[in-house]
């Protein structure tokens, strides 16, 4: 059962020590296994199309969210980081046995390669900080990713909820949050088939595709089975969720159905509310 436990306060020379020795890890690790990572394709979007022309999945999200004009300077600075980040991971060919790494192909977003400051989050707050608001790119892959055959070997949930549900489409922790380096997302490819990745941005939308060369055999259904809030102390809620995708096979041929192989569980989440829940009913204390 999930127990709640309040952050341990650490000085920032404390925090600056140990996040220069989990990069250096990271570093080590991606010159360990050079060979294992994908990187990005000279190919065109419109070649990528021609060669891996059946879509897996696709999704897209707003840019923009409906907060304060105070806000709206570092929206733009996210909107900003996301186009400077996708010159770096789109389009991607994740081939049989290679590895996806958010991180590795977009590299450390600081001012002199174009990033800007966005919104990112300190202990649920959201902050202006250089390159803020690349999350919404990870969110985007990770939930495409999970209605694909391919597996995530790295994924770090959010530990806070900042936002209520105000035209939420997507369950409640379904998204992957990203800190450089080593808070990563990685995909690895255990099929025999390739695939490819594209990512863009038209309007006020951020779009994304998984194609591959082949019809898939499979499809998936990610859905929340579980979904409930705690009160830890007065003024503290948790949020609680968990994650399931059913795997279908499609059908061999006309008139024939799909048939269900497996109902797993993804991910479970405990986010630490940054708002007060509006329930119609009591807020429970277990599940």
């Amino acid at each position: 059962m999930y127990r709640y436990a309040p952050s341990k306060r650490r000085s920032r020379l404390r925090i600056k020590i140990g996040c220069a020795v989990y990069c250096l890890l990271r570093y080590f690790f991606w010159i360990k296994n050079w060979n294992q990572f994908a990187k990005k394709s000279k190919l065109s979007a419109e070649k990528i199309k021609n060669q891996f022309p059946f879509l897996v999945f696709s999704h897209s999200s707003p840019l923009y969210r409906n907060l304060s004009e105070i806000d709206r300077e570092l929206q733009d600075g996210k909107v900003k980081n996301l186009s400077v980040a996708l010159k770096n991971l789109s389009p991607v060919i994740l081939s049989p046995k290679k590895i996806f790494s958010y991180w590795k192909l977009i590299g450390n977003p600081t001012r002199l390669k174009g990033f800007k400051k966005g919104m990112t989050l300190l202990n649920g707050h959201p902050v202006p900080a250089v390159g803020g608001g690349l999350c919404a790119l990870s969110n985007l892959i990770y939930w495409m990713t999970l209605h694909t055959p391919l597996s995530v070997t790295e994924r770090f949930r959010h530990s806070y909820d900042v936002f209520p549900d105000s035209n939420r489409t997507l369950p409640f922790g379904s998204g992957a949050t990203c800190f450089y380096n080593y808070r990563d997302l990685m995909i690895k490819n255990e099929t025999s088939e390739e695939f490819a990745l594209l990512v863009w941005i038209h309007g006020d939308r951020l779009f994304g595709e998984w194609r591959a060369k082949n019809p898939g055999e499979f499809c998936y259904e990610v859905y929340q089975k579980d979904h409930w809030f705690t009160s830890e102390a007065p003024g503290v809620y948790i949020r609680h969720n968990t994650i399931f995708r059913k795997k279908w096979a499609l059908p061999a041929g006309a008139g024939s159905e799909r048939t269900l192989l497996e109902d797993v569980e993804i991910t479970e989440n405990h986010a630490l509310m940054m708002y007060e829940p509006l329930l119609d009913s009591p807020v429970e204390s277990q599940k």
